[in-house]
């Protein structure tokens, strides 16, 4: 590859760790600002506490597979269906927060489409 499109790729992977860090962050120190965002029957099984420190164990350990990660293909593919999960069950309520997530859910979807021919 390149070295242009391994700086684009870096680029791409670390906008979208970032951002998966910075949530599982909010989410540890403000947990009622963001408990809002998990869909009402998931925190009739599980306490919301524990949701939100199992969610932001998993939101930093997608974002370091992905920044760090050779084969970026299964944490592509996760990052992209568990904001396809976060826009799909939020999008009435929260237009005005989730339009943000369409972004970086086009990013994922683009680094899964160009890891999936390179890794099958």
């Amino acid at each position: 590859m390149p070295s242009r499109e391994k700086v684009f790729i870096f680029i791409l992977k670390a906008g979208v760790a970032f951002t998966f860090v910075y949530a599982a962050i909010g989410g540890f120190m403000e947990p009622v600002a963001w408990i809002g965002f998990f869909p009402p029957f998931l925190n009739d099984y599980i306490p919301s506490t524990t949701l939100l420190t199992i969610w932001g164990a998993f939101e930093i350990i997608i974002a370091g597979w992905l920044l760090f990660g050779k084969k970026i293909f299964i944490p592509s593919l996760i990052a992209t269906l568990s904001l396809a999960g976060l826009i799909f069950f939020n999008w009435a309520g929260a237009r005005d927060i989730i339009f943000r997530d369409v972004g970086i859910f086009a990013t994922t979807l683009a680094l899964t489409i160009r890891s999936y021919k390179r890794q099958m």
